[in-house]
Order: structure tokens, then sequence, then C-alpha cells
């Protein structure tokens, strides 16, 4: 059942939407002078920290099961570690904007895995003509160059495409921490990914080597403690208050600033393929959601 939302509620989804929209943002100027698994290690070590701090000073109790924190970590490799890096290497041949559609793709991912993997979540003819409806607007996005080769654009597309796979998947994962709080869930998360990440970043790159400016730094900055941290805070308290279907709105809003951000400071200059794609995607989400539908 849909639950009602206020103001307070519509406007953090919106606050939301701009925030992880401008994640995209943020890490298309970092890749300026880092390299992605090191724009990785930095995320997730710095947003793991703001939020184990968030945890103590709430006062929040962190699990003590071994078996609990490996699941724990299982979910940062599902949800972070991989997911990331696949994006954050995508954007090195894609445009920021491009992978925000690309990346709002996950739910159509969920609505498939879920009718496999869950007993709860049948894939209705709705659902069915969603996930078709998403599928046309890939192929619009991917465009016919793609089938001529997989070149370094067709590559990065396809790495953020498999980033929603697997985020689709960490959900589905993620549900047998239902009954532990939600933001002590996230921050178990991101400690392990950022356990994972930050040696992987060491080993593969050697991020002491880099020279990230100024302006590097407050990109990683507001893609770590707003994009990152502020973001899984307000998310689980909307989902809270709003519920699980409501918060599929910010599916719809993330290509909006992310594209806006893209046009206007980055330069990005979206094809029409970008917009026609969006649409289709966004008439399978609506499909999916079902809510404007009789």
């Amino acid at each position: 059942m849909n639950k009602v939302m206020g103001f307070k509620e519509w406007g953090l989804i919106g606050f939301l939407s701009i925030i992880w929209g401008a994640s995209f943002f943020f890490v298309k100027i970092a890749l300026a002078s880092m390299t992605p698994l090191s724009v990785v290690a930095c995320r997730v070590g710095l947003a793991s920290m703001l939020l184990m701090a968030f945890v103590i000073i709430t006062g929040r109790k962190l699990p003590r099961s071994f078996h609990i924190w490996g699941a724990l970590f299982a979910l940062g490799a599902l949800n972070n570690v991989i997911p990331f890096s696949l994006i954050t290497w995508g954007q090195t041949h894609i445009d920021s904007s491009l992978a925000s559609i690309l990346n709002a793709t996950t739910p159509v991912f969920s609505v498939i895995l879920a009718h496999f993997l869950t007993k709860d979540e049948p894939l209705t003819k709705n659902r069915l003509a969603g996930v078709l409806l998403g599928w046309a607007g890939v192929a619009v996005l991917m465009g016919i160059d793609s089938l001529s080769g997989i070149g370094m654009k067709t590559a990065g597309q396809a790495a953020v495409l498999g980033a929603a796979l697997l985020y689709s998947l960490a959900a589905i994962f993620g549900r047998r921490f239902r009954d532990i709080d939600p933001v002590v869930v996230a921050t178990g998360m991101l400690t392990g990914s950022a356990t994972i990440m930050i040696p992987l970043a060491f080993i593969v790159e050697q991020p002491l080597s880099l020279h990230p400016t100024a302006v590097t730094f407050a990109a990683l900055f507001g893609l770590a403690a707003v994009s990152t941290s502020l973001a899984y805070i307000i998310y689980f308290y909307v989902l809270s208050k709003a519920g699980a279907t409501n918060i599929l709105l910010v599916t719809f809003l993330i290509p909006v600033s992310a594209i806006f951000l893209g046009m206007m400071v980055l330069g990005e200059t979206p094809g029409w393929n970008a917009f026609a794609g969006m649409a289709l995607i966004f008439a399978g989400l609506i499909f999916i959601d079902g809510r404007l539908l009789p």
C-alpha cells in the first residue's frame, strides 16, 4: 500500500534526486586528475567515516555478529565496490548525463530479477510492458553504432548497465537486513566497501602518485559527504516515512539534475537519442510503478 507523502517528503525526494544526480557530475570532475578506482576508494572511505560518526553521535549500535558483518561486506561489494567502479570507469568514456540515464534502468532489472528470485513480486503484464519499454530506451541510447563493434563508448555504456544490474541484485540481497536500522546497514555496508576498495586501489592504481587539484578535492568531498553519506541518511528517512514505492520517484528525477549539471557546467551536449531513450525508460518506469495506470 502506498503511503501518503507530505510537503516535507516531496521536498526531500526532490533534494535527494539532485544530490544523487550530482554524483555523476562530481565523478566526471574528479576523473580529470584521478583514476577510477582511486575516486571510488576516496568516495567510500570518507563516506564510511562520516556515517560512522553519525551512528556514534545518534547513539546507534553496530552489529556484533560476524555473520552479519560478512553479509554487510557482501552487500558493500554488490552495492558499492563493483557498481561504483563500473560507473566511474564508464564515465571515462561517456558523458555524465548518459551515465545517469542508463543508471535509471535499475528498476527494470529489479522487476526481472524479483520475478525469478522472490516469491512476492511476479512479473505482471504492466511490469513486462515496462521492461520492454525500458530496453527499447536502452537500445535507442546505445544507438545503431554499437552493432558495428564494441568500442570504448559502447563498453562504457555496458559498464553502467552492469552497475544497474548489480544495484538491483543488491536491493534483493539487502532484504535480509530489514530488521536492522537502515542507517546502521548503510554504515556497515560502506565500511565493508572501504575495507575492500582502499587496498584494491593502492594495489592496482597507486593513488599516491596522482596529483589531484583543489577542484578535485572539492568534487571528492561533494561525492562522499553529500552524494553518498547525506544521500543515504535522507534516502532511509524518506523510505521509512513514504515507503519503497514512493522512493522509486527518485529514479525519474536523477537524470534531470545530472543532465542539467552536465550541460550547464561540463558543457555536455546530449543528442536526440539521449532524450528519446530517457523518455522510453521513463515510460517503462511508469508501467513498472503502476500508479498512473488504471
